[in-house]
């Protein structure tokens, strides 16, 4: 990161003069990480001694605020709509207890299924034109970016959760069986709230390999779609 900030920072005084940014890029990231600051963390990997650095949490929700006062070119609606329509759809569905209730449910969606298979072996394929797939593509950037800082905050919590497990070991006094259990019950705790949940479905699902290739293959087939090509997304996010 030193290396990327430091052609950065050589761009910036070419344009702004020397005096813009003196000081070297190391500099910079170690005040960035600093506990006045804390816009950045500052940590090893393990077996080296060249210092990584990462957003906090709080500087990802910061960028992501930021992104948003950005003036778009296309403003879509109809995606989000639709997501609201499929979210409370997924809640009703989800809690439904009635066996007849959910039968129902499911039969009218074979319904739908059956007779859109019948459309399209007649010849009638609706596809999404341009402007629907342009709403979907900036909706599925949006919430992407929201799940890389959910990301981080979940992996800040476990990383408190550490540190409070290594100063609560090097101040213990008692014995190390109600040290254990203390231990197991703050983790349990963690594990058990519903962002401990949410996480560990979330885990499950993305290790499954079947998905990941799922989801490569889906992700580079409509990155080549020319609608979404207009919109010149970056392939980092």
């Amino acid at each position: 990161m030193a290396e990327a900030l430091e052609d950065e920072l050589f761009s910036l005084r070419e344009r702004l003069g020397s005096e813009a940014f003196p000081k070297p890029a190391a500099e910079y990231l170690n005040d960035w990480a600093s506990p006045e600051k804390s816009w950045l963390r500052k940590f090893y990997r393990q077996g080296s001694d060249e210092a990584q650095f990462d957003l906090t949490p709080a500087t990802e929700k910061a960028i992501t605020w930021l992104g948003t006062l950005t003036e778009r070119s296309f403003v879509g609606t109809e995606s989000r709509l639709l997501t609201l329509f499929d979210l409370l759809k997924q809640m009703s569905e989800g809690s439904q207890a009635d066996p007849a209730r959910r039968m129902a449910e499911l039969q009218a969606r074979r319904d739908e299924i059956d007779a859109e298979m019948a459309r399209v072996e007649g010849g009638d394929i609706p596809l999404l034109d341009e402007t629907a797939l342009r709403d979907r593509f900036q909706q599925f950037i949006q919430i992407a970016r929201e799940l890389l800082g959910d990301f981080r905050e979940v992996e800040h919590n476990f990383r408190l959760l550490d540190r409070r497990v290594r100063e609560r070991i090097a101040l213990w006094e008692g014995s190390k069986g109600e040290l254990l259990a203390e231990i197991m019950g703050e983790r349990d705790a963690i594990a058990d709230s519903d962002q401990g949940r949410s996480f560990r479905a979330f885990w499950d699902f993305l290790m499954s390999s079947q998905r990941q290739e799922e989801l490569s293959a889906r992700l580079e087939e409509v990155l080549a779609l020319p609608a979404v090509r207009e919109l010149k997304p970056d392939g980092r996010t």
